[in-house]
């Protein structure tokens, strides 16, 4: 594609013209298509369950705070991981303001802020959730490899609140709405430039199957852990989406390892009809994010990311709590199912050419 068509759709993406809005609670009680598995979530949300934490002072919008973080208890045990020498507590692997960092050369110096966060502020290390490299989990975002200019303009869209989560459950975006209020123009710039410039590397095994591990969530932001020792269970028409090695992701937050997509058998084919030629509801992925889905310009890769965040994103788009011009007339015409099955087939696709070492 030519520059130049690129340039009309960057320019479409990050104008402001079509506004958002917050679906009510009872518009997601009733939705029956409600992907909530995309969102860390087993059960569709009902009457009387907590969709907002109180906040400890009024504000405009309950989803500008997030539940208090205790931080873990120490228990003294170092673990380790292969290909490192460095040990680390659960503790000090999750320490929200310089959590571990077991692999430093695999991307470039951190900046004090994506190492450490800014305690006195209240803004935790970007590392923490987001990893050092950016590789980011099923249940946050995968940030390494982004444009610069794009991770810039999603920290206002976040800022704006242009960006948030239809699903009120799901709390840890309320930091990303509260984090980019607390950071000067300079801090963002570094967090945008570093993490634009590490390659995202390959993060996901998508398999198609009707059974799958039983899961718990295993986290207040939305990590899905399998369960161990346990009949497998029908997967129905979700997505399931596990840590490859589960307590590595959720206890040490090792970085190298990805996640098993378990989609519904049929999914591929049917995603790839959609992503490649719209399938008479939308349109080719292509034309905004490259013959290979990895990004052109300041327009995002979309290739290889782990499905429940790519679904979060489409869903949120449908609902208007992500607000872009582009990306709605995209997702009009497209059922909850139509999008499982998008996301499951970008999931297959490689991002780059990168690989971690085998673990």
């Amino acid at each position: 594609m030519k520059f130049n068509v690129a340039k009309v759709f960057i320019g479409l993406l990050f104008s402001v013209g079509l506004g958002g809005t917050i679906n009510a609670q009872t518009d997601q009680i009733d939705d029956p298509d409600w992907p909530d598995w995309a969102y860390g979530f087993l059960a569709p949300l009902e009457e009387g369950d907590q969709i907002a934490w109180p906040c400890p002072t009024v504000v405009e919008n309950p989803r500008d705070c997030r539940r208090p973080a205790a931080p873990d208890p120490d228990d003294g045990i170092k673990h380790t991981l292969p290909g490192t020498d460095k040990s680390f507590t659960s503790a000090e692997a999750n320490y929200g303001y310089g959590p571990a960092d077991w692999y430093p050369g695999d991307h470039p110096a951190m900046p004090d802020i994506v190492a450490y966060g800014n305690e006195d502020a209240g803004i935790r290390a970007c590392s923490l959730c987001h990893y050092p490299n950016g590789q980011g989990k099923m249940e946050n975002g995968h940030v390494a490899g982004l444009p610069a200019e794009y991770i810039f303009q999603q920290l206002d869209a976040f800022e704006r609140g242009d960006r948030r989560n239809a699903d009120q459950r799901k709390e840890n975006t309320n930091e990303m709405s509260i984090m980019p209020k607390r950071l000067t123009d300079e801090e963002k710039q570094q967090i945008a430039e570093y993490f634009s410039s590490i390659p995202f590397r390959q993060w996901v095994q998508v398999i198609e199957a009707e059974e799958v591990p039983q899961v718990r969530v295993g986290s207040a932001g939305g990590l899905m852990v399998p369960i161990p020792n346990v009949p497998l269970m029908p997967l129905g028409n979700r997505i399931i989406e596990v840590p490859e090695y589960p307590e590595r992701t959720e206890i040490m937050r090792d970085p190298r390892v990805g996640f098993v997509t378990y989609v519904p058998i049929g999914s591929l084919e049917k995603g790839e009809n959609l992503v490649t030629t719209g399938g008479g509801k939308t349109f080719q992925c292509s034309i905004c994010h490259g013959t290979d889905h990895r990004g052109i310009a300041a327009i995002p890769p979309i290739a290889g990311r782990t499905a429940s965040y790519t679904m979060r994103q489409l869903w949120d788009f449908k609902q208007g709590t992500r607000v872009s011009p582009l990306m709605a007339p995209v997702v009009a015409n497209l059922t909850s199912e139509d999008m499982m099955h998008i996301v499951a087939y970008l999931a297959s696709l490689p991002p780059s050419e990168e690989t971690f070492p085998a673990p």
